[in-house]
């Protein structure tokens, strides 16, 4: 069984991320309808901390590959995990077969108790204690699709291009990762998707019935987005989208974007969505080049399935995508259907929940960068306040 579990320490704040819980008696007489089987309790955000069941001793690094500027600080990590922490660490296979490890005698000692795995092959989901990431965000998508249950806490330093979803600094690596070993740490659950494709076996084998893939792009876990756009294909993506079984649009254009409170901030804000904290509870539905101009991007309560086919008159089929990979063909009778997931990834902060995510939005992305306005002189008046 997993040595960590995540508790979330109640500690008295002055003010909650979460709005107060709504009153439901409306005037003297009126009232929502009592369900005990819908009660759903929400714990204010600001006081999610980490903890520790027993010492964590299971570390997963992952490293961002084909990067010659991160092979020393991979170095140094494992070699502060193994020798002066004690931990056990886990790595993909392809990151130790790295030429410059291999043939530096200096690590040979620290490789050769590495535990190594295969993506695909090796099932470490429940074993891992702590993720620690180095690289952009793509390591974190990575760990992600690591683990397509429950997630360990994710530690994740900023040794990439962009760096929105890493906020540690590799210079002081030492003193932050034992202060999440110490625990009470604040985290961001970053809600993911969960994603079916299932195919019409009619349509490819002649054969009725539906098969539902499992594994390779079949189900899932997403982190940032689900794309389905218009492949290969000169004509405009013609798809239908279902809310909870209802029939509310159809998308012509190049293409839909449905993502996350994560994903907001990915491809769906370069299509022109808004950009959403990851701790609001809700899906994002962003269409790519829509032929209308009155298509504007939605937002759906988190709970809400969707569902995505190929319209009966579409031209030609579509192609979809999880978190850029594992992209497949789908054709008429096929059907993806998205949810929330129950499995989200406890992100640990730098600072805490709000302030970091506002410092990515501003070093990232540049977020309302403007050249400030001057003030106007001391002897000039407003024309607005002129003397009659």
């Amino acid at each position: 069984s997993r040595l960590l579990s995540l508790a979330f320490a109640l500690s008295r704040f002055s003010h909650f991320l979460h709005g107060p819980y709504p009153a439901t008696h409306f005037g003297p007489k009126a009232c929502i309808l009592p369900n005990p089987t819908s009660v759903m309790h929400i714990q204010d955000p600001a006081s999610q901390r980490l903890t520790w069941n027993k010492p964590p001793v299971n570390v997963l690094v992952i490293r961002k590959i084909r990067d010659e500027s991160l092979v020393e600080p991979f170095k140094e990590l494992c070699h502060f995990l193994v020798e002066e922490k004690g931990m056990l660490v886990f790595v993909e296979r392809r990151v130790v077969a790295d030429v410059s490890l291999t043939t530096d005698e200096t690590f040979a000692t620290i490789r050769k108790q590495l535990c190594t795995f295969r993506e695909g092959y090796d099932d470490i989901s429940h074993c891992i204690d702590l993720i620690i990431c180095l690289g952009g965000d793509g390591t974190l998508l990575y760990a992600s699709s690591l683990f397509q249950g429950s997630v360990p806490p994710v530690m994740a330093f900023h040794l990439g291009s962009l760096g929105f979803l890493t906020p540690f600094k590799f210079e002081s690596y030492k003193t932050e990762v034992a202060k999440v070993f110490e625990g009470n740490a604040a985290i961001t659950l970053r809600s993911r998707l969960k994603v079916k494709v299932v195919k019409d076996m009619l349509q490819r084998t002649g054969q009725p019935g539906q098969q539902q893939y499992q594994g390779s792009g079949g189900q899932g876990q997403v982190l940032n987005e689900v794309v389905v756009d218009r492949g290969p294909s000169s004509y405009l993506s013609n798809v239908d989208l279902y809310l909870d079984g209802r029939l509310i649009t159809s998308v012509q254009g190049d293409g839909v974007i449905v993502s996350t409170p994560t994903g907001s901030t990915a491809y769906a804000a370069a299509a022109g969505a808004s950009m959403i904290h990851p701790n609001v509870p809700a899906i994002m539905v962003t269409p790519i080049c829509p032929h209308s101009l009155s298509f504007r991007p939605i937002v759906v309560p988190a709970g809400v399935e969707l569902m995505i086919t190929l319209s009966p008159d579409a031209r030609n089929t579509c192609w979809v995508s999880f978190d850029g990979r594992k992209r497949q063909e789908i054709s008429h009778g096929d059907c993806i259907k998205i949810t929330t997931s129950c499995y989200p990834v406890p992100s640990i902060c730098c600072h805490d929940l709000v302030y970091d995510w506002f410092e990515s939005l501003a070093q990232c992305l540049h977020w309302n960068v403007r050249k400030k306005q001057a003030r106007l002189a001391d002897d000039v008046s407003d024309s607005s306040d002129t003397e009659n």
